[in-house]
């Protein structure tokens, strides 16, 4: 077995024989971009700053030899053939490095549909180069003249750059009812970003819990869906607040999620009507749900009340610095990227 050496954190992650780099960082909980996982895209490249790797069969489009003779590699193909493989990737706390926001990038709206009453879903596809994010990031969207506005991106990332947002409609919100009013399939619309830290540290192995009211479903489904797309092993619970039955979502995806992963669960409750299950608002039924967070990671997403009512429980609870993070749902978004 050798070990994969994380820099400039220092952090080391054990890789079985047979296994190229990408698998073991995924199997350690480290969210290594890629797409192809066949040596074809390049999205998975990083610089090997010491030790030997078979690199396997590779495009030379997705890595030149130049890039080769530069210490270059793509992990989804590379093996570990010494002792300890000693790569670039993260930051000092090994977190993600967070990719450069890009501007006024052309999508195209490929489809809408009607989530809630006052939700709807867009789905967009590039017109050019697809943009890199991470999970739990937004974008700001707009056309040109009407205001751009943040919007949190509702699924992890695509081999296609396909991105999906959820949008509230707010009718004091300019955009918000520009776009459920007039945009329709077949329109372009320009985003910009990606921007937000909203993305929790990808190597904690922690029980996950995930608290989300309204569209703010948005960022926790794309970390939802990025966690269970890489097999997460430890238990990933999505508890749902709405006013409602109408305004429960997403409820087929989340059937899906609890068939094919036997540790994810998502259970909703409603303020303003009963149903078969939970009802009441999540920080006045969180303790009876879960009375001990001191070991869990927690998500938080949503208007900034429920935000901050939600936190103060958590806390209460045992939730950890570190281990909590939140989003809040702001009038406007101003555009936050972390330095690189």
């Amino acid at each position: 077995m050798s070990r994969i050496r994380l820099c400039p954190s220092g952090r080391e992650v054990d890789c079985a024989e047979g296994d190229t780099v990408l698998t073991a960082l995924e199997k350690a909980g480290y969210a290594l971009p890629n797409n192809c996982r066949a040596g074809a895209c390049g999205e998975c490249k990083v610089k090997v700053r010491n030790g030997q790797f078979d690199q396997g069969m590779v495009l030379d489009m997705a890595l030149s030899q130049t890039e080769r003779r530069e210490g270059l590699g793509l992990m989804c193909m590379a093996k570990p053939i010494s002792d300890v493989l000693e790569i670039e990737w993260g930051t000092a706390d090994a977190r993600p490095k967070l990719f450069p926001p890009r501007d006024t990038m052309p999508f195209m709206v490929i489809d809408r549909i009607a989530r809630t009453p006052r939700i709807a879903e867009f789905v967009l596809r590039p017109l050019g180069t697809p943009m890199r994010y991470w999970p739990g990031q937004y974008v700001m969207l707009g056309d040109g003249r009407t205001p751009a506005r943040s919007y949190s991106i509702a699924n992890a990332p695509r081999s296609d750059g396909v991105i999906t947002l959820h949008v509230t409609r707010v009718e004091d919100g300019a955009t918000s009812r520009w776009l459920h009013d007039r945009v329709k399939a077949g329109d372009q619309v320009l985003l910009s970003g990606p921007y937000g830290t909203f993305i929790g540290d990808p190597s904690v192995d922690t029980p996950v819990l995930c608290l989300a009211a309204g569209s703010g479903l948005a960022p926790i489904r794309a970390l939802a869906d990025a966690a269970l797309r890489r097999d997460y092993g430890k238990p990933v619970t999505l508890l749902f607040s709405a006013r409602t039955a109408e305004d429960i979502y997403d409820q087929g995806t989340m059937a899906f999620w609890e068939a094919s992963h036997r540790n994810f669960r998502f259970r909703a409750t409603l303020t303003r009507q009963t149903h078969d299950g939970l009802t009441g608002r999540i920080p006045d039924i969180l303790p009876g749900l879960f009375p001990d967070l001191s070991d869990h990671s927690v998500f938080i997403a949503g208007s900034p009340a429920f935000v901050d009512d939600c936190l103060a429980v958590v806390r209460r609870l045992g939730g950890r610095d570190g281990l909590v993070h939140t989003e809040g749902y702001f009038p406007q978004h101003r555009p936050e990227a972390a330095a690189l």
